[in-house]
């Protein structure tokens, strides 16, 4: 088999950094893959597992590995033992944590939010792990500093998922969490500056923002909001009819 991918390069152009390439595809094993076009060539992930495919020490992921020796040991030693991660051992589940950060923004870019919900909890529990397990603080924060970010993520790919199926209060209660977890994290550090500088709460009640647009009104909002446009418009005739309808919401 010639191992020049070329001519799959030549049907398939990097269109620059601005927006996020990708595909989903059938492999010759009729296996579901995700395909991201970088400048440099093409990445290709499993569409679940470990998206590079391997197994460490026969399980399907890193942390899985850890889990299950976590859950040994707690067997054996009872439920307050430790796992004393290694640097090396932290190392490599950063990198793991890379993988599925790769596949989860492509998850969001394919829309397919239960995956990249799935890829963020992947990396909360890393997150988890290290910092209540590894031997040294350094590697603890390597990781906790992006904590909100994955919360953010994992947030918007709930909010999303129950935007689809028309639940819009479920929407913006995932939303209210994950801006109090967030929130929580910063302040837990003494970080109670970060609670106004967050990129990722901005991010998540900009969100929240749209998602409440979508809401259907009350009979009372929607007269609101048409006496507003019929003010507006000089529609005075129309608005004192409006005047009028508003009348039955008020108090007794």
């Amino acid at each position: 088999m010639n191992p020049d991918i070329s001519r799959l390069l030549d049907e398939w152009d990097y269109t620059g950094p601005d927006k996020l390439i990708v595909r989903k595809i059938k492999g010759e094993d009729g296996r579901t893959r995700i395909q991201m076009r970088v400048d440099l060539g093409i990445l290709q992930m499993e569409w679940s597992n470990r998206p590079d495919g391997q197994r460490p020490h026969g399980k399907a992921s890193l942390l899985d590995h850890f889990l299950d020796q976590l859950e040994q040991k707690k067997a054996d030693k009872g439920p307050d033992a430790q796992l004393n991660l290694s640097h090396e051992d932290c190392v490599s589940l950063q990198t793991e944590s890379l993988q599925y950060y790769y596949r989860r923004i492509c998850m969001f870019e394919l829309e397919s939010y239960h995956e990249a919900c799935r890829d963020a909890e992947h990396n909360l529990q890393i997150m988890e792990i290290v910092r209540t397990h590894a031997e040294n603080d350094d590697d603890r924060l390597s990781l906790e500093q992006y904590r909100p970010f994955v919360i953010m993520h994992r947030t918007r790919a709930r909010s999303l998922i129950a935007t689809d199926s028309g639940d819009i209060d479920k929407a913006l209660r995932h939303i209210e969490e994950g801006i109090e977890e967030i929130e929580t994290f910063f302040r837990s550090y003494d970080r109670d500056d970060l609670v106004k500088e967050s990129q990722e709460l901005k991010v998540l009640k900009e969100m929240a923002e749209e998602i409440r647009k979508q809401q259907p009104r009350s009979e009372e909002d929607q007269l609101r909001a048409e006496l507003t446009e019929a003010v507006e418009n000089e529609e005075f005739e129309r608005a004192a009819e409006i005047r009028d309808e508003l009348k039955k919401f008020d108090l007794p």
